[in-house]
């Protein structure tokens, strides 16, 4: 047995590829978790079909997993990867384009038989693991799934349970190569599989067999050390952008003293904050899974009128179903949290595929004049501050509040560091009293300086005043067809979502000189790209500065003097370029737009190169 070599690395990317059986996600997971626990700081893209059960061993049914980590800092999941992950030959074609020279591919040799080089549309002479079309990588072709029934053939188990075990084999292996500790993976396969013995002790088994195999194995001569990242002291766990959110709004309702209701559809890719708050019945969250997306928003209007912090959420077909009711809102002036996890479109679209198209539904997909604050998170960690603060400028404002997600953080992770109950901002809440009752009435539309009403609970002796979606009368709250009266309030509405400008932050710079040549804008998921592509410029001599918008609706105060500070502005977006518009619009400047629509984040090389075409 030769003795493996180690090398030291800065960081890494690897996919993970395999049917939408393999158990490809569990794995990229579980690694990911391992990979955390030895204080990398990590950056996840989950990659799967929008089938329930795709043709095994097509090309549509391939299902990926890619994580980029390392001892520096980490903000996208990496453009292409370092190691490639294949356990049939359809994983292999969809993915290879995706793997540097010199890469390794470490290849299920069992899943490049006839019959799955045929589901693959590859003839058999084309074998890639055969022939020499794999030349400038390094490839380690192993049999897994035959080790794995090998491993398992004293079990009892029959041949299709035996295979559903081999992704472990990988899990393995790869925490071999990379030294990342085997016992948390234990420790959750216990967990998921505690009913069930036989099933536990397989996936048991053969996790150690890939992990063993790395160890006394002649095929693989090398082995990794990437040293724990220098990250600020604390208690850190790994979330994705979806339970972040939903942590978010418990510390949300804990803070303000407001009961949580979450009325929700289950849409991808929004279903699984849902199931994060679904757990959460301990701080008194209620979940109520509504029969379709207009029940789930009425539902959360219902609560907000009960006094509970109400929340729904949904994707874009569903948020074009909750509109009516958006509006109806509006009209109230209740708080209101509205989440849209943004995927492709139009349409059912691409489900499980992320895109920025969102924007203009939020600002103007409502019949009327209906403005309403919006709100975007730029990575999965950010949902939880985000959400939050929406949940806060909804409760302030008396306001529906749009809270941006996408795909590509809702399913992303990485390393939190969760904040304190003390960091958090404190809610100022409008709640009526009898001290608003004056001439033994309530006027529920008479407004502070702010424009903001208060917030009469139902039941509460003396606030009794009229509810619905027909124009109210300025301060009494009756029905009013007054068309001057109308023009007021659609007037008052508007300039209560402008003041809240006053009290958001000022934008500032994420990185780069306050003057220059080029200033790159971006909002939402675009961030870690960015920011990565700005650093990757400044390596090369290239000075560039980068604004990140967190407050789509009202826009900070100072944006327009940052924008016209600079010879050009990029917007890059990952739709046909919406902000593109609403910045033209507004500030009058021409700026430069960058769209891609392919269901796929930009890369860091996307960015470098159209910074360095304008330039």
């Amino acid at each position: 047995m030769t003795t493996k070599e180690r090398i030291n690395i800065d960081d890494v990317v690897i996919r993970f590829a395999g049917d939408s059986g393999d158990g490809i996600q569990l794995i990229g997971t579980e690694f990911t978790n391992a990979t955390a626990l030895s204080q990398n700081d990590l950056g996840t893209f989950p990659d799967f079909p929008a089938e329930i059960r795709a043709p095994a061993g097509t090309l549509a049914g391939v299902s990926g997993y890619q994580i980029h980590f390392g001892s520096n800092e980490i903000h996208t999941p990496g453009d292409l990867c370092d190691v490639l992950v294949v356990m049939n030959a359809a994983a292999l074609k969809k993915n290879l384009s995706n793997l540097k020279k010199p890469g390794i591919i470490i290849a299920n040799e069992d899943g490049f038989d006839a019959k799955n080089l045929r589901l693959a549309g590859i003839a058999d002479e084309e074998n890639p693991i055969k022939n020499n079309s794999l030349d400038g990588y390094k490839v380690y072709i192993i049999p897994i799934t035959k080790i794995t029934r090998e491993s398992l053939k004293a079990s009892g188990l029959g041949t299709k349970e035996m295979d559903r075990s081999k992704n472990m084999f990988i899990l393995g292996l790869i925490c071999w190569m990379y030294q990342r500790p085997l016992a948390p993976s234990i420790e959750e396969t216990k967990r998921r599989f505690a009913k069930n013995p036989a099933v536990l002790e397989a996936n048991l088994k053969v996790l150690n067999a890939g992990f063993n195999y790395g160890e006394t194995a002649e095929i693989i001569e090398e082995k990794f050390k990437v040293a724990p990242a220098k990250m600020k002291p604390g208690v850190y766990r790994g979330i994705t952008g979806n339970a972040a959110t939903a942590l978010g709004l418990v510390a949300a309702s804990v803070k303000s003293g407001l009961p949580l209701f979450y009325g929700s559809y289950p849409i991808t890719p929004a279903s699984d904050i849902l199931h994060e708050l679904a757990k959460q019945k301990n701080f008194g969250v209620i979940t109520f899974q509504a029969e379709d997306e207009i029940a789930a928003i009425s539902s959360a209007i219902g609560a907000s009128y009960g006094g509970s912090l109400g929340v729904t959420a949904s994707s874009g077909p569903g948020i074009d179903l909750k509109s009516e009711a958006m509006g109806l809102a509006v009209m109230l002036e209740l708080p209101l949290v509205i989440i849209n996890v943004q995927r492709a479109g139009p349409s059912t679209g691409m489900p499980t595929k992320t895109e920025q198209a969102d924007l203009l539904l939020s600002f103007y997909g409502r019949h009327g004049e209906a403005p309403m604050p919006i709100l975007a998170a730029n990575s999965p960690t950010d949902c939880f501050d985000t959400i939050y603060e929406a949940a806060r400028l909804a409760v302030e404002f008396m306001t529906p509040v749009t809270f941006l997600s996408d795909g590509y953080i809702a399913n992303g992770a990485e390393p939190w560091r969760f904040p304190q109950t003390a960091d958090l901002k404190g809610f100022k809440i409008n709640l009526a009293t009898s001290k608003d009752i004056s001439d033994n009435k309530y006027y529920p539309y008479m407004r502070d300086e702010r424009l903001v009403r208060t917030w009469a609970l139902p039941g509460t002796p003396g606030l009794e005043n009229r509810i619905g979606g027909i124009e109210k009368e300025d301060i009494t709250g009756n029905i009013s067809y007054d068309p001057k009266n109308h023009e007021k309030m659609v007037h008052i509405r508007a300039q209560k979502i402008a003041n809240i400008a006053d009290f958001i932050p000022l934008q500032a710079l994420d990185s780069g000189p306050e003057k220059g040549k080029v200033l790159i804008l971006g909002w939402g998921s675009t961030y870690g790209t960015i920011k990565t592509a700005c650093q990757e410029l400044k390596k090369e001599g290239i000075e560039v500065s980068h604004a990140h918008l967190k407050y789509m609706n009202p826009m900070p105060k100072n944006l327009g003097e940052i924008l016209s500070s600079f010879d050009k502005v990029l917007i890059p977006e990952m739709n046909m370029g919406q902000l593109l518009m609403l910045i033209r619009a507004k500030f009058m400047i021409p700026a430069i737009g960058y769209s891609k629509v392919r269901g796929l984040p930009f890369s860091t090389h996307d960015i470098v190169d159209k910074v360095k075409e304008i330039l």
